[in-house]
């Protein structure tokens, strides 16, 4: 007799403030380098976490270990209370979605079947009539429903940003996971998916972020991870832990940080003398 696959089941609405993910003692090694080194780190349902420093520090490293795309060498991460590598992919899929830094395809998708990509895991689930309602919800926030019949191979790198980033929204996991999302977008862009951040934390998912833009950081984080050479230099709400002694010994170039002139938020910037 044929056994039907067991239907993942739905998993529960977060309570606010409960860890969805963490790192404890981790350790990760790309070949023969070590790239994380002792990293903790917890991920809270309600807040935006920004994964910060300067190139080649692990922060997308860090990423992909959360997502449970890369092992850990020591130590471990749980995922929704579970150590990562204990959860079915399909049972993983409905708990946390993943952006990553770039997205090819190759085949001729459209922009809104792209998108409804993001609803496969909910496939069998009682959750799947809800696919045409998280779609279009998902390319309005992102702006491109008015391209949604377009192939996405011919889109510029800015509206596959959002396209890819809608995917991850149709998903509907508490825990989202972005690498960079505002790389290729400009400032509207930039400002409209940070926004889009603190949507969803403020609907009680979790959003770890990869960010280079540290002013980015400041405005919409609720708290801050400055790596530096595959460790937490610092963790804590961007005001606090945001100063020009740490930023400039982590980035090797002189960094101040002062108070906006009007509001007294955090601003970020190099220090020149010119």
């Amino acid at each position: 007799m044929r056994l039907r696959p067991r239907r993942p089941e739905v998993p529960p609405a977060p309570t606010p403030g409960v860890v969805l993910a963490e790192a404890a003692g981790l350790h990760v090694h790309l070949g023969a380098r070590t790239v994380l080194n002792g990293v903790d780190v917890a991920v809270r349902a309600g807040e935006v976490l920004a994964l910060v420093g300067p190139n080649g520090a692990g922060k997308s490293t860090l990423l992909s270990a959360l997502a449970a795309d890369l092992p850990a060498a020591e130590g471990v991460v749980r995922i929704h209370g579970r150590p990562a590598g204990q959860w079915p992919a399909p049972e993983l899929a409905l708990r946390r979605a993943v952006l990553p830094q770039s997205a090819a395809l190759s085949f001729p998708f459209t922009v809104e079947e792209v998108v409804r990509m993001g609803r496969a895991p909910w496939a069998g689930t009682p959750l799947e009539d809800q696919d045409d309602a998280a779609v279009a919800a998902a390319m309005a926030a992102t702006e491109v429903t008015a391209f949604a019949v377009r192939p996405f191979s011919a889109l510029s790198g800015g509206e596959r940003a959002r396209v890819a980033l809608a995917r991850v929204l149709a998903q509907r996991a508490s825990l989202l996971l972005l690498d960079e999302p505002t790389a290729a977008l400009d400032l509207k862009h930039q400002e409209l998916v940070l926004r889009l951040c603190r949507e969803r934390a403020r609907a009680g998912d979790a959003v770890v972020v990869v960010l280079h833009d540290l002013g980015l950081a400041a405005a919409h984080a609720h708290r801050v991870a400055v790596l530096h050479a595959g460790r937490i230099a610092a963790d804590g709400p961007p005001a606090e832990v945001f100063s020009d002694r740490l930023l400039t010994d982590v980035y090797d170039q002189p960094v101040e940080v002062l108070p906006h002139p009007r509001t007294g938020a955090v601003l970020v910037t190099p220090r020149r003398d010119v």
